[in-house]
């Protein structure tokens, strides 16, 4: 068992970003920098966005179905801008950093459900670990 873990560790640090642990990707605390954040969830619906309820702040077009989130803007100069991978603990990843929220917001990440509204309310909000390089 000892030899095993001892693999898995030097196999991690060596081969890659991430372990697959169980089926899920893990990422690798040497290679990714980590933040604790709230994170919610949103929908391209008139009532939570400005303009075109389809076109995020980087301009970019949403698509319902899209692995796609939404950043404060606070995190943007750790690194976490456009087209940034992101990894959520406990809900998954990678999800790309498409969207920018009101500046108002403070550390916290929106994850991105088209026009799933029921999804998003019934996903809530929690306070998790994010991942990204």
């Amino acid at each position: 068992m000892k030899r095993v873990f001892l693999f898995l560790l030097v196999f991690w640090v060596i081969a890659g970003s991430t372990l697959v642990v169980l089926g899920l990707h893990v990422p690798n605390p040497i290679f990714w920098k980590t933040l604790d954040v709230t994170v919610t969830a949103y929908n391209s619906t008139k009532g939570q966005t400005q303009g075109n309820p389809f076109v995020a702040a980087w301009g970019d077009r949403l698509k319902p179905g899209m692995d796609a989130v939404a950043v404060s803007r606070d995190l943007i100069p750790l690194g976490l801008g456009h087209e940034a991978e992101v990894y959520i603990e406990g809900v998954g990843g990678p999800y790309t950093v498409l969207d920018k929220m009101n500046r108002r917001f403070e550390k916290r990440v929106d994850v991105y459900f088209g026009v799933d509204v029921a999804e998003a309310r019934e996903f809530g909000e929690m306070e998790t670990t994010i991942y990204w390089r």
